[in-house]
């Protein structure tokens, strides 16, 4: 059995994909697995750090805020139709699976065009534009969160939720040992700040001016920063104690365990991790998001109170008051993780691998 896993661009695509994977081998340890991602993008080098071979496209999004930007972009969308083409014909895959992202438009499209059978995860609330495309010829379409029947053949829905690390189910660690891997005290609280996997400018902005508020009140901090900003975050955490920075975590399972309370975008992987915990949270969506997806995420579990949420335009405002109050209210914060709860999916990758295997099978 050869399956063919096409996406990426963040750690919300990768790391679904990934946990796709792993199951797949779980079930078909004889499987033979070959992810297709974009050229420069982060799955080329998260992926093969997972034990997985990668092939890159030399693909890239439409940039819809700088026109004049995407004047390579038809050479670079034909360069990878023809090279997902010849990708797919060497590899000769029973079925392709698409987890969103740049690299996953040419290469399903070209898996239908060779006759191959194709699977969509659509991992957020608002479906993407090139998932709403390559939906028409999909046999099944994997979901996150109900009511998707707007965007896709309702025949063709499976709800499944998002697919997350293995680590994240399987992880006994206590809350005290996670802040002593992390340099903590491990009896005081830690508030957790994760802006995606490639940080989050305004968050990082609001939580350096609030550092002093944070620490003077009895918090201490686990904050991923993302490369661009963890110098000047370094810089701030010289000499104080009791705040741990990265520009990114691995050990995303011990970060959670360590945390009182989360402050995150809002991005599929992230909400469906938040919630396969029982974490309580502040979300901050990421406002450019395609078709501000990440809104529509933080409002689905807003509208339940399983979350805060903090728009961008407001967070130096508005984030360090709402942390120090949230952290003042146990009861609402026992609330938020009992709320959040209702919303974890976690056999997604068993039900996805599930539809996969029943195509390959008919």
């Amino acid at each position: 059995m050869k399956v063919i896993i096409s996406g990426g661009g963040t750690g919300g695509h990768i790391y679904p994909a990934v946990a796709i994977a792993n199951e797949l081998k779980r079930q078909r340890p004889d499987a033979g697995i070959l992810f297709v991602g974009a050229l420069g993008k982060m799955e080329m080098e998260k992926v093969p750090r997972e034990g997985y071979t990668i092939v890159g496209l030399p693909v890239a999004g439409f940039n819809r805020s700088n026109l004049l930007a995407n004047v390579t972009f038809p050479f670079k969308l034909f360069s990878s139709l023809l090279k997902g083409y010849k990708v797919v014909k060497s590899f000769r895959p029973d079925i392709a699976v698409g987890v969103g992202g740049f690299a996953s438009g040419p290469t399903l499209r070209m898996a239908g065009l060779l006759g191959v059978k194709t699977l969509i995860q659509e991992q957020n609330s608002y479906a993407g534009v090139t998932n709403k495309i390559l939906a028409r010829k999909a046999e099944k379409v994997c979901v996150a969160y109900p009511d998707m029947d707007q965007f896709f053949d309702a025949s063709k829905i499976v709800f499944t939720g998002n697919p997350v690390r293995n680590d994240m189910l399987l992880s006994g660690i206590s809350s005290e040992e996670a802040r002593s891997h992390f340099g903590l005290d491990p009896q005081k609280p830690a508030l957790l700040i994760i802006g995606g996997s490639l940080g989050a400018l305004s968050i990082n902005r609001a939580v350096a001016a609030g550092l002093d508020a944070l620490t003077g009140a009895g918090l201490q901090v686990i904050w991923q920063t993302g490369k661009p900003f963890v110098e000047e975050a370094r810089a701030l955490a010289k000499d104080r104690p009791g705040v741990f920075v990265s520009d990114f975590i691995y050990e995303m399972d011990k970060a959670y365990a360590a945390a009182r309370l989360v402050v995150s975008r809002a991005g599929a992987l992230a909400v469906s991790e938040l919630a396969l915990i029982g974490k309580a949270s502040i979300l901050v969506p990421f406002p450019y998001a395609a078709e501000d997806h990440q809104t529509k995420n933080a409002e689905s579990l807003s509208r339940k109170n399983a979350a805060l949420l903090i728009p961008d335009s407001r967070v130096n405002e508005e984030l360090v008051p709402a942390v120090t109050t949230l952290l003042a209210d146990p009861d609402r914060i026992a609330a938020m993780e009992n709320a959040i709860k209702a919303f974890a999916r976690p056999k997604a990758a068993e039900d996805i691998v599930n539809e996969i295997l029943k195509l390959v099978e008919k």
